[in-house]
């Protein structure tokens, strides 16, 4: 994939993976606490809830080396109907200004276009995110446009616009089949100047902090107009996270310290306010209660001091709680933050 050049702050230099590890360095036990305090906080709380994100299901159609919930076709977890009903009274009386669906691939979940429906129908705006290749499932046939008439807003992740680092991340295939399905997608108006929203969401290949996201999206836009004639919205951000199949594979290759001391020198206090943990709350496909979906990931749901499960659901307690935190953590705080 073509550089651009440009570091962000903190962040490891491009196309050369991880630092090497200084003679002796170990990885330390978790500071995060410590960094947070740093800062003139005591604990890392919440501050209010802008967004409410759902995991549908963790089962997807593909078993990406950067899946932070270790999604793949053999999973069988998935929201049933009553949880995703009290989704809707949970939503309904919080008012959020989002929605987010999250899987796996949200598109496995058979219920979905009824939930869809349902939130949409209560004036929600509702935001999904899709691998855009379980957007062509045989069985949920129709979906693309279901999202465009219900005015659902995309997320699509799209590691690479070149195939062969879409296929080392995703498997073979996976680069043609989403760009066939963004197309589908402009031609129903997603990404154009007035139509739905269709952001797409990049991960580096490796172990790598992502570049710039403007300069990110700069070159996104231009190679896939020039390349597929496709367009988009914005292009956002993520750092692979050590959790789940990449912490799997990091630990395998003996690469997870250095990975975790990279993100720690590259530590960014401006966006210990502004981290997604604070902002909102997920409910994971079994109704019980998460501070991200990485914690989902690593099955810490939150804290024992409050509303456990969506049935339990107290938005003044969930605001301000005290989130649970790990070492991951410094994954979202590392360069320009995670999204």
């Amino acid at each position: 994939m073509q550089r651009t050049g440009t570091e962000a702050r903190g962040s490891i230099l491009p196309g050369h993976g991880i630092a090497p590890a200084r003679a002796g360095e170990r990885a330390q036990a978790d500071d995060f606490e410590s960094r947070i305090s740093e800062q003139g906080e005591r604990a890392l709380r919440g501050i209010d809830l802008n967004a409410l994100a759902v995991s549908v299901t963790l089962k997807c159609n593909q078993a990406c080396g950067h899946c932070h919930v270790s999604s793949s076709p053999a999973r069988t977890e998935m929201m049933d109907a009553d949880t995703m009903a009290q989704v809707v009274e949970v939503a309904s009386d919080l008012r959020p200004p989002l929605i987010d669906i999250t899987g796996g691939a949200p598109e496995l979940n058979p219920r979905l276009p009824r939930f869809l429906r349902a939130l949409r129908a209560d004036a929600h705006r509702v935001q999904l995110r899709t691998n855009l290749t379980a957007l062509a499932d045989p069985e949920q046939p129709g979906l693309p446009e279901l999202y465009a008439s219900a005015g659902i807003e995309l997320l699509a992740s799209m590691p690479c616009y070149t195939e062969r680092n879409v296929d080392v991340v995703r498997g073979r295939g996976v680069r043609d089949a989403s760009v066939q399905m963004l197309r589908k997608l402009n031609g129903l108006g997603y990404g154009a100047a007035g139509g739905p929203r269709l952001d797409l969401i990049y991960n580096p290949v490796g172990t790598t902090l992502p570049e710039p996201q403007a300069a990110l999206e700069s070159l996104f836009r231009d190679e896939l107009v020039d390349r597929f004639g496709i367009v988009f919205t914005h292009l956002l951000t993520m750092t692979n996270m050590p959790v789940g199949r990449f912490r799997d594979r990091l630990v395998a290759d003996g690469g997870y310290e250095r990975y975790m001391h990279a993100l720690r020198e590259a530590f960014n206090p401006d966006v210990v306010p502004l981290l997604q943990c604070r902002h909102q709350i997920e409910i994971g496909w079994d109704g019980r209660l998460y501070d991200c979906d990485f914690n989902l990931g690593r099955q810490r749901p939150v804290l024992g001091d409050g509303p456990a499960t969506v049935w339990e659901f107290d938005a003044e307690t969930i605001a301000t709680r005290r989130i649970a935190h790990g070492e991951h953590c410094f994954g979202c705080t590392a360069g320009a933050g995670s999204s």
